[in-house]
């Protein structure tokens, strides 16, 4: 089987206990699925600031709660997926082959921005997930690259997951905004990357800082949008993108989340 490349926007951790159309999306795509052999993620949440890339290679990760304030309730969550070093390994050597400095950590674990979206899609937790740091700083291209190198896992049924958020403004949150509600320059962004996404211009998405409205705005970081770049990197030309989920959280939070393949 060919697994897809996948880009989730994980919203906020509230996600993995909240149930809404968003939770029912991603649950909906995973039982649609052909139930993938193994997972590899790029989290906004998993950043290498040296440039180097960090791959979890445990037999069975351990959960990261990189989040503060939220209820005892998503401190106490288990999502005790497997790991796999033999895959762990395999991607360390793709990775090495692009120039990349890469560690392998049998004790590193899993952070919110994989563990959330994963137990929505497959709540079992019975597929094997490796997870790999994001070199940041970086540029589109490195990190399009990245997943460009992974890209041949997929045929061997290794889904590619990139996990960040397509608008992820946190200074101007509405914590009245229901899903439906969203400033009008986040949902201009969101749909300018909604287009670019459906007729494959992946180009003007790499150069989203020049190509796209109020850029800075709809990310005043932009590590929740890099990863948006690993799952470009992954699709093959002939895949088509289709939606997952759509709408927003709070305003500013858009939880655009689409497959391809």
């Amino acid at each position: 089987m060919k697994a897809p490349a996948v880009f989730i926007s994980h919203g906020s951790p509230l996600a993995v206990i909240t149930e809404d159309d968003y939770a029912e999306a991603l649950r909906g795509f995973g039982r649609r699925m052909e139930r993938p052999t193994a997972i590899v993620v790029v989290s906004a949440h998993g950043l290498s600031p040296d440039g180097s890339v960090a791959v979890t290679a445990g037999e069975r990760p351990p959960l990261i709660y990189d989040f503060g304030g939220f209820p005892s309730e998503l401190y106490e969550y288990r999502y005790p997926c497997p790991g796999s070093p033999a895959l762990a390994h395999e991607v360390g050597e793709r990775f090495s082959s692009l120039g990349l400095k890469v560690s392998l950590s049998k004790n590193a674990g899993i952070d919110h921005g994989v563990w959330v979206p994963l137990a929505r899609l497959f709540p079992e937790a019975d597929v094997p997930v490796v997870q790999v740091s994001m070199p940041f700083p970086s540029t589109p291209r490195r990190i399009f690259a990245m997943g460009e190198a992974l890209r041949p896992l997929r045929q061997s049924g290794v889904m590619l997951i990139g996990s960040g958020g397509a608008v992820h403004n946190l200074r101007e949150l509405d914590w009245h905004g229901g899903r439906k509600d969203a400033a009008g320059w986040a949902r201009a962004f969101n749909d300018w990357l909604k287009a670019d996404i459906a007729a494959g211009r992946f180009d003007d998405i790499l150069a989203f800082e020049s190509q796209a409205p109020e850029p800075r705005r709809a990310h005043p970081t932009t590590e929740h949008f890099f990863p948006t770049f690993f799952t470009l990197g992954a699709a093959a030309e002939s895949d088509r993108a289709s939606v997952i989920a759509d709408g927003f959280q709070y305003g500013t939070l858009s939880m655009f989340s689409y497959t391809f393949g």
